[in-house]
């Protein structure tokens, strides 16, 4: 299954800002099938690199046929080409450039995903965004890398962190990747075209919208507009969080089988679907359920959730073992020091308000699971049906702060580091650096974030806890001029069974860094799973969708409410 990651379908003003007049399309530089094959063999040396590279080299281009993506199609020029490292032992930086028959002049980079160790389709959309055209289509030169490593075959979503006991590719994967992959690509753009991009964008979602981040925090001169969904940054709090999830689960008798987390689930949905005003299996109000809802008091049909006396008897409730665990995940919990990021504690999840997996009846349901709970209780060693979650955390600790593959990752003791401690240090000042947005600002920069209320891998509280960060760092007037963030009630990690909007990303930071669209103005979500057709405002955060009367299915329907 493809992993789907959406953010908001622009409304029609911006749906315009893609579309190319005759006059325009005539303008554009062209690239033959001789220029496009001539770049075959091109070298870029060490010099053309902002940092340390042994240089690189294009090993093959050639021009592909018209590739029909969206409402649109475009010949392009695939360029394969690698980037070498200085240390020897590091594994090369691979990366793909598209360079469309008829450029509009400007660039595009896409993100990865997970640990990454693969190339993102430059024919694609960011994260396989579902409206509108993607960048190759609109006469974006695109690029993409693998971020400075392969993963091994078999790996699964990108869940392999092996690459990290190399410290340049650990590096090049915590952001240097995506500026030498930026140089590369915008020399081969050069020889292409003679002359560089007027415009660049960056977008990604997951470990892709972490990178969207970094790029525009560490070279903002690079970047007009980025678009960062779900954005898992914040790498060691994020990985630390994901144990202490992963160990809650995995004490005994605390682990939910799916048939109580859908309890738990409709649960929710009775106590708090209608805060919104309407029941449209929905939780908009999530903060005002978590004000009123506590599964240890809560029944389903007149019966306590609560299993009688506390003790597990079967499917039809929960345990007070399964009840405790839910209660560590929901909250948050102290660190045992202060991190360069700023952190002094490990945000919880909206567990009681989410779909933490519910029996997979479907393919979409069953990736839902997969990015929560999984159908198997975290252990060691991973196993087939343990969750996302779990194998993140335990890569990141085996191979990124014990730097030992045979490490125990759940006997790791969050509370009490010890010698791991400085290492943790560490490797937080490297996710610190996406803090540094005044360059951006200045630049004049705009950046989307989009989170999922339902997100269990990336906690939603942890974006909220960055916007925070961004806002007193820059000040409220600057902020309120670069940065837009929304969240999306009912949507997971990428995927969602409950709301999953389409979404047009391209078109809405292009509408506001070329023609001044405040997409705080314009958007609107379309549900593809749930109810699918239905629309509702993509609010800016904090506010949430109320219905306020008319047609349940029509945004207009809805205004952005806020407590």
């Amino acid at each position: 299954m493809k992993i789907a990651t959406l953010l908001a379908a622009a409304g029609l003003c911006l749906a315009q800002v893609g579309v190319v007049t005759a006059a325009e399309a005539q303008e554009r530089p062209s690239l033959s099938a001789a220029r496009c094959a001539a770049l075959t063999g091109m070298t870029i040396p060490a010099a053309q690199f902002a940092l340390p590279t042994s240089g690189a080299r294009i090993t093959k281009a050639t021009l592909v046929g018209a590739v029909t993506q969206g409402q649109g199609h475009a010949d392009y020029c695939l360029v394969v080409g690698r980037i070498a490292p200085i240390d020897k032992a590091a594994p090369d930086i691979e990366f793909n450039v598209g360079l469309p028959a008829s450029w509009n002049g400007k660039a595009f980079m896409l993100g990865g995903g997970g640990f990454d160790g693969f190339i993102p389709d430059v024919t694609g959309a960011p994260m396989n965004t579902e409206a509108g055209q993607p960048p190759l289509a609109r006469g974006y030169a695109v690029f993409s890398s693998d971020s400075g490593h392969k993963a091994p075959p078999g790996s699964p979503f990108a869940l392999d962190a092996s690459f990290a006991l190399n410290r340049e590719a650990l590096l090049n994967w915590e952001g240097d990747a995506l500026k030498k992959t930026h140089d590369a690509a915008l020399a081969v753009i050069g020889q292409a075209y003679g002359r560089r991009p007027s415009l660049a964008y960056f977008a990604g979602g997951s470990g892709g919208g972490r990178e969207a981040l970094q790029a525009a925090a560490r070279w903002p001169a690079d970047w007009d507009g980025v678009v960062a969904l779900y954005p898992a940054r914040d790498g060691m709090v994020l990985a630390l969080a994901a144990l202490r999830t992963s160990q809650a689960l995995a004490a005994p008798g605390a682990y939910p089988p799916p048939a109580k987390r859908a309890l738990l689930y409709q649960a929710a949905l009775k106590r708090c679907d209608a805060l919104d005003g309407l029941k449209d299996g929905v939780i908009s109000d999530v903060e005002g359920c978590r004000a009123v809802f506590d599964p240890a008091k809560a029944s389903l049909n007149g019966v306590p959730l609560r299993c009688p006396g506390g003790a597990d008897t079967g499917p039809t409730c929960l345990s007070d073992a399964e009840l405790t665990a839910l209660r560590t995940i929901d909250h948050s919990a102290p660190l045992p020091f202060p991190l360069p990021t700023g952190d002094t504690s490990l945000p919880g999840f909206n567990v009681y308000t989410s779909d933490t997996g519910r029996p997979p009846t479907s393919q979409m349901q069953g990736a839902v699971t997969f990015f929560a709970f999984g159908m198997a209780p975290p252990a060691t060693p991973p196993g087939p049906g343990m969750s996302f979650i779990f194998n993140i955390a335990d890569q990141a600790i085996r191979y990124m702060v014990t730097q030992d593959p045979a490490f125990d990752s759940l006997k790791f003791d969050i509370d009490h580091p010890g010698r791991y401690s400085a290492r943790l240090r560490e490797l937080s000042q490297l996710d610190a650096r996406d803090l540094a947005m005044g360059g951006f600002a200045r630049k004049g920069g705009k950046l989307l974030i989009l989170q999922g209320t339902d997100d269990m891998e990336v906690s939603p509280r942890a974006t909220e806890a960055y916007y925070a960060q961004l806002r007193g760092s820059l000040g409220d007037a600057v902020a309120a001029r670069m940065v837009r963030y929304y969240e999306v009630p009912g949507f997971a990690h990428t995927v969602s069974t409950i709301f999953k909007p389409a979404s047009d990303p391209v078109s809405a930071i292009e509408g506001w860094v070329e023609h001044g669209v405040d997409p705080a103005d314009h958007l609107v979500v379309t549900d593809t799973t749930g109810a699918p057709g239905r629309t509702r405002p993509l609010c800016p955060y904090p506010t949430w969708p109320r219905y306020k009367g008319g047609d349940v299915n029509a945004a207009a329907s809805f205004v952005c409410a806020r407590h």
